[in-house]
């Protein structure tokens, strides 16, 4: 997500105030002219080497933009695992992530100029020739705005920018006449329609054949947008205008980055994650630079860099001094209120601030950027991937991982804009890790749960626009890329834009706004393009010097000596505020804090204390603020007591021929039978149960003596199933559900309950696969007749040596339906009435309290107060504390040992005790957000 400036630049200052003849050539360019200064610090990387991993890259990219040819397209994206297409309608909806299909080939236009980056241009003029052939934007279909802005739009806008450059080369796209451009045009027409509201700020989503509002077009009724969502037009947009001369596009980007900067907190500065689109009121007051926001603020340096209009860079600089003052926590970066930016709205990170060092690299501010990037790296290094979301203690609060490619753009960017080889070395891990747990037989598929190694059906188009683009850059040479790549921009999903841009079809009105709101500190601006003398002194070993501290935050530092304690948290004079694991109900002192805090106590008749908060009943705005905070992690501690309960998902790994390890479907576990977290992993081959639902004695013991038997969910209880399969000399289990269609990706994991009786006498091991998931297996044992798994708490590595060639695995069809005990991910925060443990979930999200002007109330049982820590606390630091140091180090050791990817087949792995986070980081680990997605 950040601006594609190599290698050229004086490294003398440019002033903001030059003219945009000079600004244009340089502003975008400058970053990195410091790349000489780095000869020493990591030991460099041969051109032998280099080119070898980027070699490396262009077979990665083959592999999946080949399977997604051979076995998806024309759909939108490849389903990696099925070997299939995921077309809109045809697969269980997965709710917002499916806006972004639009039934016109997404991944193709999504790689165009990808192709042209990794030198392919015969397959470019080819891919270009299907676009024009195939592609209809003309569904009837309801996408996402933003999404179909950078990635459709944005696509199609790069193809052609790079067609336009070839054929002036003389050699490919002879015969191209702006086919691509007019394809773009199309589409910003039927994107124009979501911009029919009072404030100028686009519908969220938007119906490509019949428009808004209109009865076919079911959307229009929305009320809300992202901040993002609505600012990351103006590239797209602006550069439509300027390659046809239709001014309308720029217009409409513009008013509404103007409408969001006119609602910006002024006291902080900051924006809100989203606005009512119709009233311009913040929804969610929370600020931070991730999901929600994220390219609302790369997009307005950037449009200072493409349309060379001052009024985006001083708003830029205006937020970026404000980021820095209340949500850069080095090297955390915190979502905060922008109300009380003070204040932190939660104690944990999303994936997609990763682009943020790359940003700051644009900006020129390389020490941030290197110490973030630095401790991103080490949460990567401790999962492989970068989780979802992670705790300010680094430990996974989101588990998921689909291949995001934000952290790989800012590697680029700080390589170019540093020369420090320890980038590459990055990069190669990177490429490592992807090739070792990610890649399948068709593709490379997203990681479902970083801490199992599970895999999910997906392979987004974003992978393919902006990993490999970024991971070839790395490790090119300017020689190995046919035009220069410093003559343009990248948008946010990486597709190229050429800066001459900035001088043609300049018909927009250049008013600068922001004056007109603010009076602006003139000390923000005074570099266009930063002085490298002053980014990189004489050393070096600067950047190594920046990380060196670094190296060891994932591991082994305590959070309390990161995160800062506010100012305003503690008042004078002022004990901290009463956190919910010391709270007791007998306490006078704690039931006055309450009484300050509008939070009434409640005794219910069956012993329980019930606890209700009126915010209006608080002695100050603080304390009300200290009352919801209260209220929420008495929900969080709680609901951990349901947690405790739990069982973590397991995994299933196709290890025989010829999927070697790669293929690994997430299973539910059983409360009954042998517990894998505490003992080695079951390996063996499977077989199908007689009769197939297991719930009688079986009739081919022979089959599956010694061998992991499939039965089939349904017409009696889980553990009956397991000893009739244990009695005919099973070694294991696999339960597959016979509801059909069912599937991992869109269904809550369950845990297998047993039968209400004693369970003792069942030693073997018992995992649920879905419907999906099962059929994998059922099509590879049709297809290979012998087929080995592995069940085990998390996938473990796989031998390399043994691979043979690969063969793609097919869907196999669902079976029917029945009912029996499973427990299900959903649940309601209801604190008076706790789940049972046959009832519990896995991965459970507590709801979230309403705001502070509303009632809250929570339930808690005499018995759970009196199940809290009772060692002291030093409340030095409201968003986390070391309980016990020693211990957590010792825990700590002992999962990297357990967790160690080096694992043979045959080497006896140490399971980790358990992949939830420990309870006391999670209650402290509040949410103050009441809906957060990705």
């Amino acid at each position: 997500m950040s601006e594609a400036g190599s290698g050229r630049g004086s490294g003398s200052s440019v002033p903001q105030r030059t003219p945009w003849s000079l600004v244009a050539a340089t502003a975008a360019l400058c970053l990195v002219s410091a790349t000489s200064v780095w000869t020493a610090g990591a030991a460099p990387m041969s051109r032998e080497e280099k080119q070898k991993l980027g070699n490396q890259v262009l077979e990665m990219f083959d592999h999946a933009y080949g399977n997604y040819m051979e076995h998806a397209y024309p759909a939108d994206e490849l389903m990696p695992l099925t070997c299939r297409g995921r077309v809109r309608g045809q697969e269980p909806s997965r709710g917002d992530v499916d806006d972004a299909l639009g039934k016109f080939s997404l991944t193709l236009i999504d790689s165009l100029d990808t192709l042209v980056v990794l030198n392919k241009t015969k397959e470019f003029e080819d891919a270009v020739r299907k676009v024009l052939r195939d592609v209809n934007l003309d569904n009837d279909v309801v996408v996402s705005v933003f999404e179909t802005n950078i990635r459709v739009l944005g696509g199609l806008l790069g193809g052609h920018s790079l067609a336009i450059m070839l054929k002036e080369k003389g050699e490919y796209m002879q015969w191209y006449n702006d086919e691509l451009l007019q394809m773009a045009k199309q589409l910003g027409y039927k994107l124009l329609p979501a911009f029919n509201t009072t404030s100028g700020l686009p519908y969220p989503r938007i119906n490509l054949k019949f428009g808004i509002r209109k009865p076919e077009a079911r959307t229009g009724t929305e009320t809300d947008t992202c901040t993002a969502c609505a600012g990351t037009l103006i590239l797209e947009f602006a550069a439509l205008s300027r390659f046809t001369g239709a001014t309308i596009f720029e217009e409409y980007a513009r008013k509404a980055l103007d409408f969001l900067w006119e609602k910006r907190q002024r006291s902080s500065n900051l924006v809100g994650v989203t606005i009512n689109i119709h009233t311009g009121d913040w929804v969610r007051k929370d600020s931070g630079v991730g999901a929600g926001i994220d390219s609302y603020y790369e997009y307005l340096l950037k449009a200072y860099v493409l349309l060379g209009d001052d009024s985006f860079l001083e708003r830029f600089n205006t937020h970026y001094e404000a980021i820095m003052r209340y949500i850069s926590q080095p090297p955390l970066l915190l979502d905060v209120h922008i109300h009380k930016p003070m204040l932190n709205a939660r104690t944990w990170m999303d994936a997609l601030l990763a682009f943020f060092p790359g940003l700051q690299v644009l900006k020129g501010d390389i020490r941030p950027a290197i110490e973030t990037h630095e401790m991103l790296y080490q949460v990567i290094k401790k999962h492989n991937f970068l989780p979802e979301a992670f705790t300010t203690d680094f430990r996974v609060h989101w588990a998921q991982h689909p291949l995001r490619p934000e952290f790989a753009e800012s590697t680029y960017f700080l390589y170019k804009a540093t020369g420090d080889p320890y980038y590459l070395e990055v990069g190669k891990t990177l490429i490592e890790n992807l090739n070792k747990y990610a890649r399948v037989p068709c593709g490379f598929a997203a990681m479902k749960d970083v801490r199992t190694g599970s895999h999910e059906d997906r392979m987004d188009s974003f992978f393919l626009a902006e990993m490999f683009k970024y991971l070839y850059l790395l490790f090119a040479d300017k020689e190995d890329i046919i035009f220069d790549i410093e003559d343009y921009i990248f948008t946010t999903e990486a597709h190229l834009l050429p800066l001459w841009l900035s001088t043609t079809n300049q018909s927009i009105s250049k008013k600068n706004t922001t004056s007109e709101y603010t009076e602006l500190d003139d000390s923000n601006f005074d570099w266009t393009c930063p002085n490298t003398q002053i980014l990189f002194p004489n050393d070096p070993l600067y950047a190594q010097s920046i990380r060196e501290p670094l190296k060891n935050v994932v591991d082994k530092s305590c959070p309390r000596g990161i995160i800062r304690v506010r100012e305003e948290s503690f008042r004078s004079g002022a004990k901290p505020p009463l956190r919910a694991r010391d709270f007791m109900a007998t306490n006078p002192e704690h039931l006055e804090i309450l009484k300050k805090m509008g939070v009434s106590l409640i005794h219910l008749k069956d012993g329980r204390v019930q606890l209700v908060q009126h915010a209006i009943q608080a002695a100050s705005s603080i304390d009300a603020e200290d009352g919801l905070r209260f209220m929420q992690e008495m929900i969080e501690l709680s609901s951990q007591q349901q947690k405790e309960q739990q069982l973590p998902p397991r995994a299933v790994q196709i290890i025989s021929h010829p999927f070697f390890g790669r293929v690994v479907l997430t299973a539910g576990p059983a409360q009954f039978g042998l517990d894998l977290s505490k003992h080695k992993e079951t390996r063996g081959f499977v077989a199908s149960s007689k009769p197939y639902n297991g719930c009688s004695e079986l009739t081919n013991p022979e089959a599956v003596m010694g061998k992991i038997a499939l039965i089939q969910r349904g017409q009696c209880m889980f553990a009956e199933k397991a000893r009739n399969i244990q009695n005919a000399g099973a070694i294991g289990g696999i339960v597959i559900d016979d509801n059909e269609g069912s599937s991992s990706d869109t269904a809550p994991l369950f845990q297998m309950a047993g039968d209400g009786k004693d369970t003792d006498d069942i030693k073997i091991p018992m995992l649920f696969l879905f419907s999906k998931e099962g059929s994998i297996i059922l099509d590879a044992l049709r297809d290979y007749e012998e087929v080995e798994v592995l069940l085990s708490d998390k996938a473990k590595d796989r031998d390399p040596e043994t691979e043979n060639e690969e063969q793609p695995s097919s869907e196999h069809d669902p079976q029917n339906q029945s009912a029996e005990p499973m427990t299900s991910n959903s649940q309601e925060v209801d604190l008076a009435d706790q789940e049972s443990p046959e009832e519990s979930s896995l991965n459970s999200h507590p709801e979230l309290l309403s705001p502070a002007d509303t009632d809250n109330a929570a339930s808690v049982s005499p018995s759970e107060q009196n199940s809290n820590p009772t060692e002291n606390h030093e409340p030095t630091s409201l968003d986390g504390e070391c309980t016990d140091l020693d211990n957590q180090l010792q825990e700590q050791s002992e999962t990297e040992e357990d967790s160690n990817p080096n694992v043979s087949w045959g080497k006896k792995v140490q399971p980790i005790d358990s992949i939830l986070a420990d309870w006391n980081e999670d209650i402290e680990a509040f949410e103050m957000m009441e809906k957060d997605e990705l």
